[in-house]
């Protein structure tokens, strides 16, 4: 950071100017003194950057510089920080991160993506260069579940991280159950109201919260980012029968981001799973985040809030600031990057638990037996089975709860379901959260 006259102010570099870009100018005018008072010397935006300098974002522009090209915002005399707020893995984002790291100057951004595509090599630019690098609103918007994780739990083992990381998907399954609704038509209404994108592939496939699981992940068990690693489902083909089927069984559904150290490999799973009535994450209903975090001291940690938006976004990029301002730095990921190990991902044999299942099955004399038979096979035993009333196409749903059994044999299972002429369709799978979390 460029001087150390703890009293001149921290001038801020902004890239992008959308929702929360401007959430951030609001909230630095807003609160600026109390800001001050808490990061011991002002925080003033000095200079932005956006694709269009025309736009209308209901803040007064004419009072900062503006740059064409963000990656000129690097190199200006009256810029001590950079702030990213476009978005993307790579592209002018990922140069802008590079530029501000070379230059010595601290770094801040929302990316999640680019974090868990680019995220160790950011930190070891940052540790090179002796500059702080911060990431508080990439996970879980305004939740401070990475300073949470990396200063306030730094002390304990963790052994599982898990949470609901995406609003768009919490919000369509909360709607679902509550107004009996199919997916399809939740979606394009979530559309219509701005919850949903045009395009919801990074939703509603899991990708955003993947993203989001992978930077948990690696703060939580000290081991390299490992995107690529994190399997990744979403919720596309969840129906209304499953919500209703889980609330008879006294569960509720919910996209959650798991990653777990099972002896010495880490699962990292996105996956549609069956939560318990009684466990804090059945309660988190709309697009509210939610990240808990189990250590072996202090025990379960809950974090819930708003997971987006502009005004708890904003908090979490100026918290960042402040601790910049303040002289607080720390390494990106809990510990220097070169203590970071890698871990192998669990395989599915190490794997057991409880799941749902769920087939569309031909509505005729002998197919229960076969769809048994071949769990039978495969040594998984069933806990209940319930199969609804056909339907008008000589069709019906069956599901079945399975006892804690290896997931490698409920696989196995489906695979051989699935062959059957009797199914139609693919079978579906969802883990079941244990109710001690």
């Amino acid at each position: 950071m460029n001087g150390t006259n703890t009293e001149a102010p921290l001038r801020v570099g902004l890239a992008g100017l959308g929702t929360v870009g401007a959430g951030v100018i609001r909230l630095l005018d807003a609160n600026a003194a109390l800001i001050s008072r808490r990061a011991g010397r002002p925080i003033l935006v000095t200079a932005v950057s956006a694709r269009d300098r025309s736009r209308d974002r209901g803040v007064d522009l004419g009072r900062f510089a503006w740059e064409e090209d963000a990656a000129s915002l690097v190199l200006r005399d009256d810029v001590d920080v950079v702030v990213e707020l476009m978005g993307g893995a790579d592209g002018p984002a990922l140069t802008l991160a590079r530029g501000a790291l070379h230059a010595h100057k601290p770094f801040v951004t929302a990316n999640k993506a680019m974090l868990a595509h680019h995220g160790l090599l950011l930190a070891e630019l940052a540790e090179s260069a002796g500059t702080p690098f911060k990431f508080e609103a990439a996970v879980a918007g305004g939740i401070p579940v990475i300073k949470g994780l990396r200063e306030g739990a730094a002390a304990n083992a963790l052994s599982r991280v898990y949470g609901i990381l995406n609003g768009t998907c919490n919000y369509i399954l909360t709607r679902m159950e509550k107004e009996g609704l199919e997916f399809a038509d939740v979606l394009a209404d979530a559309q219509r109201l701005g919850y949903a994108e045009a395009d919801p592939s990074f939703d509603i496939d899991g990708v955003d919260a993947a993203h989001k699981l992978s930077i948990l992940a690696s703060i939580a068990f000290g081991s390299r980012p490992d995107f690529a690693a994190v399997e990744t489902g979403g919720i596309r083909d969840i129906r209304l029968a499953d919500l209703k089927q889980a609330a008879a069984l006294g569960f509720k559904v919910r996209l959650v981001g798991l990653a777990e150290d099972i002896g010495g490999a880490l699962l990292q799973r996105v996956h549609p799973s069956l939560v318990p009535l009684g466990h804090p994450l059945a309660a988190v209903e709309g697009p509210t985040n939610a990240v808990v975090a189990e250590g072996n001291f202090v025990g379960r940690l809950s974090f819930i809030g708003p997971g987006a938006g502009e005004g708890p976004t904003a908090s979490a990029v100026v918290a960042d600031l402040i601790d910049i301002a303040r002289g607080e730095a720390g390494p990106a990921f809990a510990m220097p990057t070169d203590a970071l190990v890698p871990m192998a991902p669990a395989g599915r044999d190490a794997r057991s638990g409880r799941y749902y299942l769920r087939l569309q099955v031909l509505d005729q004399p002998g197919v229960l037996a076969d769809l048994t038979a071949a769990l039978r096979d495969s040594g998984v035993s069933i806990e209940s089975l319930i199969q609804p009333a056909g339907g008008a196409d000589g069709t019906a749903l069956v599901v079945m709860v399975t006892h804690d059994c290896a997931e490698a044999a409920v696989l196995a299972a489906l695979e051989t379901m699935a062959g059957l002429s009797s199914v139609s369709g693919a079978p579906l799978f969802m883990p079941i959260l244990p109710h001690e979390g």
